[in-house]
């Protein structure tokens, strides 16, 4: 479906994603590389990247509720690229335990930024009926950006030296906010972008108290806290490992395991897009679900190499499935709402609670029971996500749009 948007601002939200994820790439999984090349103890590493997490819990409620209230939406995720650039030259210059704790505070606040900011100038340009096409185009940029970047930064890690990583992360903030100028503001539809009524309903909010009373909302939300809980420790234990036993080559190994679902993501996220207007979105997440919990499986019973490049590429077909589907869901069930942003923070709340909760309980458990039975737990945490999906969760495709 053609998108209402000028190709300026179309263009400008596409290479805003592809940007945008150059400068996240090199946090979340090669900090946690980077710092254990630099000896530090799997609990520490645990414990700095919970503390960013909860930064991110921190300001995603005020920042998805920013993001409904304000006109300026591009002003937000301006803010966010400052503060990653920020972040990535502390790890460059100074990576002592108090100042790695500042760059975490200033990563985890952009999630309440970048993210509704992202998800609100989506829906203000194109609208709920052509939002499926594009989210799957924002993650198929934010996919190639990482794919290209991670490969970029494993070549720069075992070149040069890997705080030249973080450099180059602060360099790519520019390009990002070039792009992010790009796109008009008085395209963005203010009432469409936060999933308003139509006409002079359209000031209208729901109640906070509304948004607890959804059931399917509730559950959506619960699994995906559930999924989140088993996934987001996973890649940051296999760069510790990688970390320890690959030698200078370490740094190109990590690299490919994060070139590989991203490269996925880019080829799939459309089609995710594409099939959930087709098949509906259900039937999709559960296959998803249960691509993780194979996934956990797979490192709970083997650790060679290729074994890992075949669990990234499950990640990714997950990741693309999730991702998009995720933002869908969430426009469904708040349409008419007013409350789109603000719900889009709760439920990222909910996810880096439990993102945060994973890498401190991992890094716990994976030191005092080993590699085999710390991945055999997070498999039956997989497992009971997808099940809780398919128990509580209904379709939510509409069968018409409001617009």
């Amino acid at each position: 479906m053609r998108e209402p948007i000028s190709k300026r601002s179309r263009l400008g939200l596409d290479w805003t994603n592809f940007f945008i994820s150059d400068v996240q790439t090199s946090f979340g999984s090669f900090v946690a590389f980077y710092l254990a090349g630099l000896n530090w103890s799997k609990p520490d590493v645990g414990l700095v990247l919970t503390i960013g997490g909860l930064a991110a819990v921190i300001s995603l409620i005020p920042g998805g509720a920013l993001a409904d209230e304000i006109a300026r939406k591009r002003l937000l995720v301006a803010c966010g690229i400052i503060s990653l650039a920020g972040a990535a030259l502390i790890y460059a210059f100074v990576p002592t335990f108090q100042m790695v704790v500042l760059a975490e505070l200033l990563h985890g606040i952009t999630a309440g930024l970048i993210g509704p900011g992202i998800s609100a100038i989506s829906l203000g340009l194109v609208g709920r009926r052509a939002m499926s096409s594009r989210t799957g185009r924002n993650q198929r940029f934010q996919a190639a950006g990482t794919a290209i970047t991670a490969g970029l930064m494993g070549f720069i890690g075992a070149t040069f030296s890997t705080p030249a990583i973080f450099f180059a992360t602060a360099g790519f903030c520019m390009p990002a906010l070039l792009a992010l100028n790009l796109i008009q503001p008085k395209e963005i539809d203010y009432h469409r972008a936060r999933n308003a009524k139509t006409g002079d309903k359209s000031r209208e909010r729901s109640r906070l108290i509304d948004l607890a009373k959804n059931p399917p909302l509730l559950a959506f939300a619960a699994c995906l806290m559930l999924l989140q809980l088993a996934d987001a420790s996973m890649l940051p234990i296999i760069g510790e490992n990688l970390a320890l036993g690959g030698g200078r080559l370490s740094s190109l190994y990590m690299s490919g395991l994060v070139v590989v679902p991203q490269l996925v993501v880019a080829a799939l996220a459309p089609w995710a897009g594409y099939h959930s207007e087709k098949r509906g979105r259900k039937p999709l997440l559960l296959v998803a679900f249960g691509m993780e919990a194979l996934r956990a499986l797979l490192l709970a019973l083997f650790s060679l190499y290729p074994i890992l490049i075949l669990v990234q590429v499950l990640n990714g077909v997950s990741g693309a499935i999730i991702t998009v589907l995720t933002i869908l869901v969430i426009t469904d069930l708040t349409t008419g709402s007013g409350r789109f942003n603000l719900t889009v923070g709760l439920v990222g709340m909910l996810q880096a609670t439990a993102a945060a909760i994973s890498t401190t309980v991992s890094g716990f458990l994976f030191a005092k029971f080993g590699t085999s039975i710390g991945f055999l737990g997070i498999t039956g945490v997989a497992v009971a996500a997808t099940l809780l999906l398919w128990i509580s969760v209904p379709e939510t495709k509409p069968s018409d749009y409001l617009d």
